[in-house]
């Protein structure tokens, strides 16, 4: 078969002037779409690079003939920018391995994704949502301290030291300065504390099966995970980050990580792949943090990483979740 990709590398980033450092955050290297196109060769089908959502548009247009697509496509700017391939691909009537729009959109929500979560029974953070600093009522903000993030953004953007706040001054600081930035809400949630921070990797469907969970060292001063303070286009340190794994990863927490995963991975009607950042506090509660649909398959990323720690060549593991993805879709 010939077997559509779908991705934004960050030469594709469209920049505009005034926009923040880590606007591209989200997009992929190189290395990652040979990583895709690796694996689609194991499965002994034909990649076809098609390029980003309007390249896909543009080559639609032209007949691009493909049996079926791997989206990796992130966007720009709109809440709705991670839906466009899989819309485009629907309409065409492509399958796409992964979530489907509506999915994605969602989950780009973090507060409606918040919502979607609590309701299926999942711990999650109590969360506020402001448009700007007049619509902060000092009356009703959560107990600090606080964490600050864009609302609608994945990788880590917008997040910089100032994010976790402990007074009202801060709070009205920090939503200014993202909300001012990024031209978007805020979402405002408690910090959880004392456990550590994790993420879970999930593959297949019907059932999903949790991959090994993999802790996330975190910086010694405010707590934050240090891969969120050291993202693509993040402010530099003025000096080296200090860090710690907070936290013992036993077998019993690991199972309750990932059971924990894959019921927010069923609510979200979640398909193929996914990856969920979760936190425990100090008396050992996991508390849901967000889950992306679309996410690194990089050569040096979780997944990556969790091959590894499964003895799996990377190839031979990207090819099985692909593989498995095609046989949903009835076409492998």
């Amino acid at each position: 078969m010939r077997i559509g990709l779908i991705y934004d590398v960050f030469e594709d980033y469209p920049w505009r002037d005034g926009e923040p450092s880590d606007a591209d955050a989200e997009y992929e290297p190189v290395d990652t779409v040979d990583a895709l196109a690796g694996a689609v060769e194991a499965l002994g089908h034909r990649p076809v690079r098609v390029g980003t959502a309007f390249d896909l548009h543009a080559r639609l247009q032209e007949g691009l003939d493909i049996d079926a697509a791997i989206n990796i496509s992130e966007g720009a700017r709109s809440r709705n920018r991670e839906a466009y391939a899989p819309i485009l691909l629907e309409m065409a009537d492509i399958p796409c391995l992964g979530s489907d729009a509506l999915t994605l959109s969602v989950t780009l929500d973090k507060a409606w994704t918040k919502d979607i979560v609590r309701a299926a029974g999942v711990p999650a953070p109590v969360h506020r949502v402001y448009g700007g600093v007049p619509d902060i009522d000092p009356d009703d903000v959560p107990p600090f301290p606080l964490f600050v993030k864009p609302r609608y953004e994945g990788s880590s953007k917008g997040i910089q030291p100032s994010s976790r706040v402990d007074t009202l001054q801060e709070l009205r600081a920090e939503v200014g300065r993202q909300t001012g930035t990024y031209g978007q809400d805020v979402i405002v949630e408690s910090f959880v504390r004392g456990g550590g921070e994790y993420t879970v990797g999930v593959i297949g469907h019907d059932p999903p099966e949790a991959l090994p969970v993999l802790q996330r060292a975190v910086e010694t001063t405010t707590g934050i995970g240090l891969h969120a303070l050291e993202h693509r286009g993040a402010v530099e340190p003025t000096e080296e980050w200090q860090y710690e794994l907070a936290g013992d990863l036993t077998p019993e927490l690991e199972s309750s990580l990932q059971n924990l995963t894959l019921r927010t991975f069923d609510a979200l009607d979640c398909l193929d792949f996914a990856r969920a950042d979760v936190r425990v506090d100090t008396a050992g509660q996991p508390w849901f943090l967000e889950i992306n649909p679309l996410p690194t398959f990089a050569p040096d990323g979780t997944f990556a990483i969790a091959a590894e720690l499964m003895n799996t060549p990377y190839d031979d593991f990207l090819a099985d979740v692909f593989d498995r993805a095609l046989r949903r879709l009835q076409i492998g």
